[in-house]
């Protein structure tokens, strides 16, 4: 009985890695955050190492996410990721919106919430590592941007506004 369980596993292990996750990225910059935002080489790049492959429409996919059940996991892990931040989509939504986010990505980062320690696991994506001082370029830039919206902007223009449910 048990021989027959373990048969129909391998089975159906088997034939769910016929069924792959959409890896097509989409190429449209219109939103990207560059648009409007002055990215230095060095915050374009330590974002691009440890940020973009959830956070953005252009994704490197691993060699794991070949392998089923991990890539439906890890897709649908990067769709709730650009739920929350899409630095490709960024100047699409509201100024507020974008202020906001700017406070998240300094809090987050500064924190050492992001990017997850389990993204640099196992030796997976040494480049996201960020180290203190790497940290500090991206929150000293994110705070920047946040000064410069507060300049440029009324403040009550920049208060996201409550959804009412």
């Amino acid at each position: 009985m048990l021989r027959k369980i373990l048969k129909v596993l391998a089975i159906a292990f088997i034939l769910i890695q016929f069924i792959q996750i959409d890896k097509t990225s989409k190429s449209d910059e219109t939103f990207h955050m560059s648009t409007k935002y002055n990215m230095p080489e060095e915050v374009s790049t330590l974002l691009k190492n440890a940020c973009y492959n959830c956070h953005s429409n252009v994704i490197s996919y691993p060699w794991y996410s070949y392998v089923q059940p991990v890539g439906w996991w890890l897709n649908n892990h990067i769709s709730e990721a650009r739920r929350e931040l899409n630095f490709s989509t960024f100047t699409n939504g509201s100024i507020a919106r974008q202020n906001h986010k700017f406070e998240e990505i300094l809090e987050e980062v500064k924190e050492g919430e992001m990017p997850l320690k389990s993204y640099t696991y196992f030796g997976l994506h040494p480049e996201a590592k960020l180290t203190d001082a790497q940290r500090g370029v991206i929150t000293s830039w994110a705070q920047l941007q946040m000064n410069l919206i507060a300049e440029q902007y009324p403040a009550d223009s920049l208060v996201l506004k409550k959804r009412i449910k």
